[in-house]
């Protein structure tokens, strides 16, 4: 079943051959890796591959085998403490900023394990009560999918060999230097029903838009390559205040992953592309560079408005194990997530859903900015208008870029 109609299965509830494609990709990104790669762990924001391998399938044993597989027994009763992430109403768990202490169990472990749960969901895959909650549990292992690139890039980066994780991917066009205008007016965002989306992404409801545009393409390296060169890191005016904090406490002064004129790449150090978009910026840096620019950067609710006609599966995206890398292309979604100014807050009438799954998103809706589209490393057909990620303003080791608005 080619990509196409494995998202079109994923969107109507049909979703055995969906989770096949999606747990084996999973195992696919971990195939380049050593079971000592697939265990460091370089800062707590990240993980270590395996746990996201282990995370990914407790999430299916723990929320679909266990609650609703009579007989069901665990492939091992002490792995819920190592594995769960942060659901209270699962209990006690490993502290997350030590999760790169568990040298046991090995990868070749936790594999067995995946595939042991997936032996058991084999039986489940058709029942159709079990399709809204199956659906769920793909979405959030793609999510890990990107976050296992990112972690695993965030790791290597830290050797002073610069290994690569995989060869490099090919390379796309750029889009073009135009400007996409909106007239403004009364606009229906956020999850209107029909096919999957996170409890985050709705209730929809009406918003109040002043006539704006939004840049065609993405920031490129040329461009933030001449926002240093005009001192954009030495110019108090530009930034927030809570940004020039950062900058001067953590003496910021290019994107996460630049020096000189290369950067690290999940194909180890290369030459930056000039024409290829930024990545790995912080919110802060994002505001700075759109102030320095004459522009600011989009809501969430013009960026999803504009692209409610768009392909979300367009663009550059994750297909196959490679190293993805920020290329340009004319399409809205792909090569980076894309900061907004919006705040990460709970839509009118919103209401977290029952249980432990309603801790998926609700209680992180404070502190946090919204991006928008999709990143490399996003699993291709993951993503749509309404999709809301969400990240704190110094965080920057996600392929996060900007893309340009203005008022009209």
């Amino acid at each position: 079943m080619d990509s196409a109609a494995l998202r079109q299965e994923a969107k109507s509830g049909a979703c055995p051959d969906a989770y096949r494609a999606v747990r084996a990709l999973s195992v696919a990104l971990a195939a380049p890796l050593s079971d000592a790669d697939a265990t460091i762990q370089s800062m707590p924001d990240a993980s270590p591959a395996k746990w996201h391998l282990a995370h990914s399938a407790w999430f299916f044993e723990t929320f679909v085998l266990r609650d609703h597989v009579a007989g069901y027994r665990l492939f091992d009763a002490e792995w819920p403490f190592l594995f769960n992430s942060y659901y209270e109403a699962e209990g006690a768990r490993h502290p997350r900023a030590e999760r790169g202490l568990l040298s046991r169990p090995s990868l070749e472990e936790v594999l067995a394990y995946r595939a042991h749960v997936d032996a058991a969901m084999e039986r489940v895959l058709d029942r159709p009560e079990l399709a809204g909650l199956i659906a769920l549990g793909l979405a959030h292992e793609q999510q890990h999918q990107e976050l296992l690139l990112t972690d695993i890039k965030h790791a290597l980066s830290c050797n002073p060999l610069g290994p690569a994780y995989a060869p490099a991917a090919p390379r796309f066009r750029q889009g073009g230097d135009g400007w996409r205008e909106h007239p403004g007016g009364i606009a229906l965002v956020g999850h209107r029903g029909g096919g999957f989306a996170f409890d985050n992404e709705g209730p929809a409801h009406r918003v109040l838009l002043e006539p704006f545009a939004l840049a065609e393409r993405l920031v490129t390296n040329r461009e933030w390559d001449a926002f240093i060169a005009d001192g954009g890191y030495a110019t108090p005016a530009l930034w927030l205040f809570d940004g020039w904090a950062w900058v001067r406490q953590h003496g910021v002064a290019a994107p996460l992953y630049w020096r000189e004129g290369e950067h690290f790449t999940l194909a180890g150090w290369q030459a930056r592309d000039p024409a290829a978009p930024v990545a790995h910026i912080s919110y802060y840096e994002a505001e700075a560079f759109a102030a320095w620019a004459g522009c600011r950067l989009p809501t969430e609710f013009e960026w999803e408005t504009l692209a409610a006609g768009e392909d979300p599966a367009a663009g550059n995206q994750l297909d196959v194990c490679a190293a993805v890398a920020p290329t340009g292309t004319a399409a809205l979604f792909g090569d980076c997530w894309q900061w907004t100014r919006s705040a990460y807050l709970p839509y009118p009438r919103y209401r977290p859903a029952a249980g432990a799954v309603g801790e998926y998103n609700g209680k992180f809706m404070n502190g946090q900015y919204v991006l928008k589209g999709a990143s490399c490393a996003t699993p291709r057909g993951h993503s749509r208008a309404g999709y809301r990620n969400f990240f704190y303003p110094h965080q920057r080791w996600q392929f996060t870029g900007l893309r340009l608005a203005r008022d009209l």
